[in-house]
C-alpha cells in the first residue's frame, strides 16, 4: 500500500470534472399571456442572458398548469415549462422526435443527444427537448420551488409525463400536425420517462427508444448490491491493483483521519475550500467521483458529467426508493439498506414519507415479461454492460415490438452521443439498429393511417 498521501493523491487524479454549457434564451409562447404572465417570462429571459450559438434550437416557454390530477383551487396556477425546437429538417406531418428531460436544465441534455440531431434529416423529424417540471428555468414556484413539502408535492414523474403529454398535443395542434407520429426518447431517469410515457401515453406517442432505463431497480425485482458490484467490476477489469487500491483507501482513509493531525492533511492534500470536520466528506467526494467515472467510461473523448446527486432518480424523495447495498466483493464498504432510516431522512429533509413500492404499484416491474408482453410494444431499451445502472434495465428482448440492444463495452447513454470518426463499429452498429427499428414503426404508422 502506498504511503496515505500518495494514495489520495492518486485517487484524486482518478476523479472527473465537467461544467455544463452556457443556455440559450429566445423566448416565444402560446397562448397569448397575460401581463402578470409577460412580466415573468421576462424575468426568465434576464436570468438566462447567455446565448449558446453551438446549440441548434430556438428555446420556447409552455404555460403549463401546476397539477394535472386534482381540481383544487391551486391545481390550475401556471408555470412555464421551457422547451427547445430545431425545425430545420422537418415537413409537415414529418416525425415529431421528444427528449422527455430528466434531472437538470434541458440544454445540457440537448447538447448531449446529438443522436437525435444526426437522424432528423433521414426522417425529416422535429426535434423537441421538454424540460423536466421543477429543474433548470421550469420553476413552478419560482426561487420558493424547492421550500416545502407543499411546493415539492408536485415534483414527481406522474405530473411530469403529463405535462409532456399535454405539451406535445398542444405543439401538434399549434403546428397543424395532427397526423404526425411522436417517438419518445430519453436516458437514465430520462429514459425511464420515455419507457413510461409509452406504456401510459401510447395514443400520443407510438414508439420509445429508453436508453440506459433502470426500471427495474425497485422493491426486490433487481439485486439491491447489482449497482456497486458493476462499478467495482469495471475497476476490476480495468485493472486488479486499481480495485485493490480503491478497496483498500477507505479503511486507510478512516485510519488517517483518526490521528491528530490527519484531517488537516486530507484537507491539504485535497485543496478543500474549508479545513475538513470529518473525513465523510472526502470519502463521499471520492465515492461519486468513482461511480461518475464508471458511468461515462466512453470510447471517444467526453465532456458528460455535470454535478448531480448521488441517486439522480431519488430527487423525488417521496416517489422513488431504490434500494442500494454494498456486498463484501464490492470495492467500496460493505454497506446495508436500512429503510427506517432512509424514510426518516426523508421526512426530516422533505417533511414527507416515501412510498416504497408506489413506482412498482403505478408502471409495473415486477414480472415485466409477462406484462409487457401483453400490454407494451414499441420500445426500445439500449443499454451498455459497463453502466452500472444497466442492471436494473431490461437485458433481453420481451416479445417482437419490445426490443432489448445489449452491448458489452458500452457505457451510460452512450448511444445518444454524437456519432464520431472514432465511434467503435459495435456503437455505429448499436445506432443503425436504433434507426431501422424507428423507422418500422413510423413506417408501420403511415400505412396504418393511410388505409384508414
Amino acid at each position: 500500500m502506498a504511503a496515505p498521501s500518495s494514495t489520495f493523491l492518486c485517487l484524486l487524479l482518478l476523479t472527473i470534472s465537467a461544467t455544463p454549457p452556457p443556455t440559450q434564451s429566445t423566448p416565444t409562447l402560446f397562448p397569448k399571456p397575460t401581463t402578470y404572465q409577460s412580466s415573468l417570462l421576462k424575468q426568465l429571459a434576464k436570468s438566462n442572458p447567455n446565448p449558446n450559438p453551438k446549440l441548434p434550437y430556438n428555446t420556447h416557454y409552455f404555460p403549463q398548469i401546476l397539477d394535472h390530477f386534482t381540481f383544487q383551487p391551486q391545481s390550475s396556477r401556471i408555470f412555464y415549462q421551457k422547451y427547445l425546437i430545431n425545425s430545420h429538417y422537418w415537413h409537415k406531418n414529418g416525425p415529431i422526435f421528444v427528449y422527455t428531460g430528466n434531472e437538470g436544465d434541458i440544454e445540457w441534455f440537448a447538447a448531449n443527444t446529438g443522436f437525435m440531431l444526426d437522424i432528423a434529416p433521414k426522417f425529416n423529424a422535429l426535434l423537441v427537448f421538454i424540460e423536466h417540471r421543477f429543474y433548470g428555468q421550469s420553476m413552478p414556484f419560482g426561487k420558493k420551488s424547492y421550500k416545502s413539502a407543499k411546493t415539492l408535492g408536485y415534483l414527481n414523474s406522474q405530473q411530469a409525463l403529463a405535462d409532456f403529454a399535454v405539451l406535445i398535443r398542444s405543439l401538434k395542434k399549434n403546428y397543424s400536425s395532427e397526423a404526425s407520429p411522436v417517438v419518445v426518447f430519453g436516458g437514465s431517469y430520462g429514459g425511464m420517462l420515455a419507457a413510461w410515457f409509452r406504456l401510459k401515453y401510447p395514443h400520443i406517442a407510438i414508439g420509445a427508444l429508453a436508453s440506459s432505463a433502470p426500471i427495474l431497480q425497485f422493491d426486490d425485482i433487481t439485486p439491491w448490491s447489482s449497482f456497486y458490484d458493476a462499478v467495482s467490476k469495471n475497476y476490476k477489469d480495468a485493472s486488479l491493483n486499481c480495485y485493490e487500491v480503491i478497496k483498500g483507501s477507505w479503511q486507510e482513509l478512516e485510519d488517517l483521519s483518526a490521528q491528530k493531525l490527519g484531517l488537516a492533511e486530507l484537507s491539504k492534500t485535497f485543496r478543500t475550500c474549508k479545513n475538513l470536520q470529518s473525513m465523510y466528506s472526502v470519502r463521499n467526494w471520492l465515492w461519486e467521483a468513482f461511480v461518475y467515472t464508471s458511468m461515462v467510461n466512453y470510447p471517444t473523448e467526453a465532456n458528460f458529467m455535470m454535478p448531480l446527486p448521488a441517486y439522480p432518480v431519488q430527487a423525488a424523495c417521496t416517489e422513488m426508493v431504490m434500494p442500494m447495498t454494498c456486498s463484501d466483493d464490492s470495492m467500496f464498504p460493505p454497506s446495508s439498506f436500512d429503510y427506517k432510516n432512509f424514510a426518516e431522512n426523508c421526512r426530516k429533509k422533505y417533511g414527507v414519507m416515501p412510498r416504497p413500492h408506489w413506482i412498482t404499484t403505478e408502471y409495473g416491474g415486477s414480472r415485466i415479461e409477462q406484462v409487457l408482453k401483453r400490454s407494451g410494444s414499441n420500445i426500445i431499451f439500449s443499454n451498455g454492460m459497463q453502466d452500472p445502472w444497466s442492471r436494473g434495465s431490461v437485458l433481453k428482448n420481451i416479445s417482437a415490438t419490445i426490443i432489448a440492444l445489449v452491448t458489452k463495452k458500452g457505457a451510460h447513454h452512450v448511444d445518444f452521443r454524437s456519432a464520431t470518426k472514432e465511434d467503435p463499429d459495435w456503437l455505429v452498429q448499436q445506432r443503425r439498429q436504433e434507426e431501422e427499428i424507428i423507422q418500422s414503426w413510423i413506417d408501420e404508422y403511415y400505412r396504418d393511417i393511410k388505409h384508414r
